[in-house]
């Protein structure tokens, strides 16, 4: 009971970061999961097993609040659910140990990203909404966009969210609240490809239901307060917070995969907690005097 109580805290704290920022449901939990010593394959299945729970909820109470461009979703979800269908094959027919580092590796990149985006993130920059509707951006770079995010999804139990959403940021031509909401909704399409992907090609009985229950209890919880909170809460800390978080995960994984241990490891673990604890405290400063 307590370890349930503790997975569905963490499962609504990510779906509240995510549902926020657009990104690290599965990134949050699939870190939590690899540290835990889970194969990949297993812990990217039953993350994506509950994601079709929580991203239906967050997907409706984004839709509930405005911030779903319909049109950029369809697009974006279309190869999505083709290439992260892929992605379960190509993950569920790789031994587990020969790729967990990699994946730790691959979630600690994005993790530092995700950190050090939100970090050059100001508060101006967090209140700026674009001056288009988002219906100007191609089908040919929504495509391509969409189906390179679904596989790496399906892969790292996360990566829909990170690699979409500061792309779609970046355009002049989509708000923030409208980016964060339309990935969200997207995601759901996505979710239930990939997790048909991993019941064909692992079986049924490869899912822990006990994870998938706890995120779910948690993700469905969080997933209307994030909806709201997205339209009024500065991303930058929580970007910070989550990035930092990843980091420190993933750093754990990987050095006992190396076989690293001792002074080197917890002068590794020191090392990353002063820059973490240094950017949070950064991030603060900054925009409470109103630079950037």
């Amino acid at each position: 009971m307590r370890k349930l109580l503790i997975f569905a805290i963490v499962g609504f704290f990510a779906q509240l970061v995510d549902g926020s920022l657009g990104m690290a449901f599965g990134l949050t939990s699939s870190s939590l999961l690899l540290a835990y010593g889970v194969a990949p394959a297993v812990a990217s299945a039953s993350i994506h097993m509950s994601e079709i729970a929580t991203t239906a909820a967050s997907g409706f109470s984004h839709y509930k609040f405005g911030n779903v461009n319909k049109r950029m979703a369809i697009l974006l979800a279309i190869p999505g659910a083709i290439s992260a269908f892929l992605g379960a094959a190509f993950l569920s027919n790789i031994p587990g140990g020969l790729i967990k580092p990699y994946i730790s590796t691959f979630l600690l990149l994005l993790g530092g990203y995700i950190f050090v985006r939100f970090l050059l993130t100001s508060r101006r920059q967090d209140e700026v909404t674009s001056s288009g509707d988002g219906q100007l951006l191609k089908k040919r770079f929504l495509f391509p966009l969409g189906a390179i995010a679904g596989f790496f999804d399906a892969i790292g139990g996360g990566g829909w969210g990170p690699i979409n959403t500061p792309i779609l940021m970046a355009n002049k031509h989509t708000s923030p609240r409208e980016v964060v909401g339309t990935v969200d909704t997207s995601e759901f399409i996505v979710t239930i490809s990939a997790t048909a992907g991993f019941v064909l090609f692992l079986g049924w009985e490869q899912f822990n239901w006990f994870w998938v229950l706890a995120f779910v209890i948690g993700g469905v919880l969080a997933a209307p307060l994030a909806a709201w909170l997205v339209r009024i809460m500065p991303s930058y800390l929580l970007g910070v917070l989550v990035g930092g978080f990843i980091v420190l995960t993933n750093l754990n994984t990987l050095l006992k995969a190396g076989g690293v241990s001792g002074d080197i490891s917890t002068g590794a673990y020191i090392l990353v907690t002063v820059i973490w604890v240094g950017g949070i405290i950064y991030s603060l400063r900054k925009n409470r005097n109103g630079k950037g």
